[in-house]
């Protein structure tokens, strides 16, 4: 395993999407977003994403130099057309308006259309704390592997959701979670470091464990809660897809395999902003009060401490950002062929 600095892994991804004809600044945008989404170590999301996202430029199904407008709006809402960009530009411009509009109404829900894979649903959450507000993010998963609860038809994806909540001292409260037990990219990462899958993970079309991650197209991902996980996975799906116009169910293109067809991504983001409901302050000292009652539990055996959520991803980041981000083998040699096909320094 390399460990890699995170201004050289930015870098290096810039270089990438450059090299394909994605503008200077556009390339920028992208870095920063897919290096930020790796200092948090959610790395099934980050640079593990760059050469299928490249791969699908090439075929021809990603628009390098879109229009990203808004397609209809009213004070609090809106729907940016992504028009097929790399789809983390489109979620930033979501998420700018979004913010923008709650300055002026409290509260505001911007969906995006004709879209793809935007990486971490936290990263995006996160967001409007700069602006003292409370992020919340969903988004339709960029390829269909849960079934309908009691159903083995892969319908659904594992359409994540996100929240992102300001202490004052404290790091925030960050909930990033997958409607599956675990995303498909920690899956496909689990393959990469040759490890075995925990049971729960995915099972077969028979309903039994499936814990190699090289047969996971042998089976599918496991909703948290059962049904109530299935239910969740539905509802974010029609409120980012279908009612953004975007593509849900059956029409969900598999970013893993197809990289000629329209994904048609859909994603949206709610902005509030904390001073249409409290004082911004008062609100962020009481959010470090119930932090500090959380992780000051009394713990069961076998556990040293209690975690609030985003914890663990926020000490990854000041780790990280000090000694570098991990970069597995097998990943690594992937980078180092599209660099080579891209004729683009190495990474490392």
């Amino acid at each position: 395993m390399a460990t890699i600095p995170a201004e050289r892994l930015e870098q290096f991804i810039a270089d990438a999407f450059r090299a394909v004809g994605i503008p200077t600044d556009d390339a920028a945008t992208i870095a920063q977003l897919m290096t930020g989404i790796d200092l948090r170590g959610l790395d099934g999301h980050g640079i593990f994403r760059l050469p299928p996202t490249i791969q699908r430029i090439k075929a021809g199904g990603i628009n390098v130099k879109p229009t990203i407008t808004v397609k209809q709006e009213t004070p609090s809402t809106a729907i940016i057309d992504g028009d097929n960009a790399v789809g983390h530009l489109a979620v930033n411009k979501a998420v700018q308006v979004a913010m923008d509009k709650a300055e002026q109404c409290g509260v505001a829900w911007v969906g995006t259309t004709n879209n793809n894979h935007a990486g971490a649903a936290s990263i995006y959450a996160m967001m409007p704390m700069e602006r003292d507000m409370i992020g919340i993010y969903m988004a339709v998963g960029s390829a269909n592997h849960l079934p309908p609860w009691g159903g083995i038809d892969m319908l659904l994806s594992t359409n994540p959701i996100a929240f992102a909540i300001p202490g004052l001292e404290e790091p925030p409260i960050v909930m990033d979670m997958a409607t599956t037990v675990a995303s498909y990219g920690k899956v496909k990462m689990a393959a990469d470091r040759g490890e075995i899958m925990p049971e729960g993970w995915m099972i077969d079309a028979e309903g039994k464990p499936l814990t190699d991650p090289t047969r996971m197209n042998d089976g599918f991902l496991v909703p948290i809660g059962g049904y109530k996980g299935y239910g969740l996975a539905l509802i974010i799906g029609l409120l980012a897809g279908t009612l953004n116009g975007a593509a849900m169910g059956k029409d969900v293109v598999d970013f893993n395999a197809d990289f000629k067809s329209l994904a048609n991504t859909g994603q949206l983001i709610i902005a509030l902003d904390i001073k249409a409901f409290a004082d911004v302050e008062t609100f962020k000292r009481n959010v470090d009060i119930v932090i500090r009652s959380m992780q000051g539990s009394a713990t069961l055996p076998g556990f040293d401490q209690v975690m609030v959520p985003g914890q663990q991803s926020h000490e990854k980041l000041e780790r990280f950002t000090h000694d570098g981000i991990p970069v597995v083998a097998p990943l690594m040699a992937r980078l180092d062929a599209l660099a080579a096909e891209l004729k683009i320094d190495p990474l490392n």
